[in-house]
């Protein structure tokens, strides 16, 4: 694999995601529209699925309590006159109790009352639905004299707002009385259900739960569908910004070596040696800057694709340090800067490998040169020290620092804080990705802390060597 194959291979995934980009916000307002409609239809569907499911047990509790009045009213009257009626006869011994039947609630027990309704409910696919009921004759003056009740029946027939009740009418076969006039007994029968509302919701739990379901699957859906996209348009946005940088990191060389190999052309130049050697030697200095460009974008496909081979061995952390930090002398003093070490670690070897650890070192000096404040030397700072078994090195700078966004961010590949167009800070957006890659590869992590305007803090932290 080589970095051309590298850099075409972007370039189908920037046009998709470029065309994701135009269509992010249609896409997102249509499925947000189908979302509420969806959940809308959901929550009518609920409500008229209650609606239905009351009726139904309101209906079958009537159905059930027609049946019990009817199997009430037609058993037998085996009623003996006198028995238990009071006599109010014109004639003594001979009062109306003979001609009136006795009611249906005295011919009845409340246990057998309750066996009766017990039976019903279940034929009507009421099983386990609690019930109340109560048996009242019609007054004189209108009014109801209950004379069997269940033990709460008055207790849950006061409250009519959460409880549902039905009544029907008992009315015994009449008796013939003087010259013929048919006597009878008009009674009612009250029915309660307490917490009609909760056993609705009870029947229906598994319908309601389905429901939710569904619809919080639809929700997690369209969640991860927009976070998909959100990521996305990212990286198309970080894959653009990578290749507008690369094609400036590769334009300016290309340039100057064109420009250096036409003045090795002009017939002064070739007759003057000293001049040929200058321009020669821009032309592999700037190759060698490209070469060096190349190996950053193939380092980071490499760790992509898993195909580094780390050679791991014991390193002295503090020499590798001090050996990177060597390479910045003359570039930090021609600008007025300096590094300051303090390299406190008891125990500095570590399992790592030594051209990785070099390179990643660098990445994090050169970023703290880069991003130094305007006209501010860079001012560096390494510590290092021991915390269980680890060594710990914090890179400190004074530079322009980061953002909150930005420091989540950072370690992202293709990833640069946004200058606008301004082209001030070189590179691709890899060399922290590449650090956080070498660092997990080897034990350890990474991570920054920043103040915009104070500058950065980067935590790297290795795991010692097990003597």
């Amino acid at each position: 694999m080589n970095a051309r194959y590298y850099v075409q291979s972007l370039f189908p995934e920037v046009v998709f995601l470029s065309l994701v980009k135009k269509v992010f916000a249609p896409i997102t307002l249509l499925i947000s529209l189908s979302l509420i409609g969806i959940i809308l239809i959901q929550v009518s569907w609920i409500k008229n699925m209650v609606l239905l499911r009351e009726e139904q047990i309101k209906h079958r509790v009537g159905e059930a309590t027609m049946q019990v009045a009817e199997q009430l009213v037609d058993i037998p009257n085996a009623y003996t006159p006198g028995s238990t009626q009071k006599k109010r006869g014109l004639i003594e011994g001979f009062g109306w109790d003979f001609f009136v039947p006795p009611t249906v609630a005295s011919r009845h027990t409340t246990a057998d009352i309750q066996k009766r309704f017990v039976k019903a409910f279940q034929q009507y696919d009421l099983k386990g639905v609690s019930f109340e009921f109560g048996i009242a004759t019609l007054g004189p003056l209108g009014n109801n004299v209950f004379e069997k009740t269940s033990s709460r029946f008055f207790q849950v027939f006061e409250d009519t707002i959460h409880n549902y009740f039905t009544i029907r009418g008992l009315r015994q076969p009449a008796a013939t009385g003087f010259m013929g006039e048919a006597i009878g007994v008009t009674e009612l029968l009250f029915v309660t259900v307490p917490g009609i509302d909760a056993i609705v919701l009870r029947s229906l739990r598994w319908n309601i739960a389905a429901s939710i379901l569904f619809t919080l699957a639809i929700l997690a859906a369209f969640y991860f569908t927009i976070r998909t996209m959100i990521q996305q348009k990212k990286i198309g946005e970080m894959k653009t910004d990578f290749i507008n940088n690369m094609t400036h990191e590769f334009k300016t060389p290309l340039a100057t070596i064109s420009l250096a190999v036409d003045a090795m052309r002009n017939e002064k130049v070739i007759q003057d040696q000293t001049k040929m050697q200058y321009f020669s030697g821009i032309i592999k200095q700037e190759n060698l800057r490209m070469n060096r460009q190349v190996e950053t974008i193939l380092k980071a496909s490499q760790f992509d694709k898993g195909e580094v081979q780390l050679n791991l061995k014991p390193i002295a952390v503090h020499a590798t340090i001090e050996k990177v930090v060597d390479n910045f002398k003359l570039q930090l003093e021609h600008t007025g800067g300096h590094i300051n070490l303090f390299l406190k670690a008891g125990t500095d070897m570590v399992e790592a490998d030594e051209v990785h650890l070099s390179n990643l070192l660098t990445n994090l000096i050169d970023n703290a040169i880069k991003y130094a404040k305007e006209k501010v030397p860079a001012q560096i700072q390494i510590e290092s020290r021991c915390t269980d078994r680890f060594i710990q090195l914090r890179v400190e700078d004074n530079g322009i620092g980061m953002t909150r966004d930005t420091v989540k961010r950072i370690f992202e590949k293709f990833y640069r804080a946004h200058t606008g167009n301004c082209h001030n800070v070189k590179g691709f957006g890899l060399g922290l990705s590449y650090v956080k890659s070498v660092t997990e590869a080897m034990g350890g992590k990474i991570y920054a802390e920043s103040i915009v305007g104070k500058g950065s803090t980067f935590i790297l932290e290795l795991p010692l060597q097990i003597s």
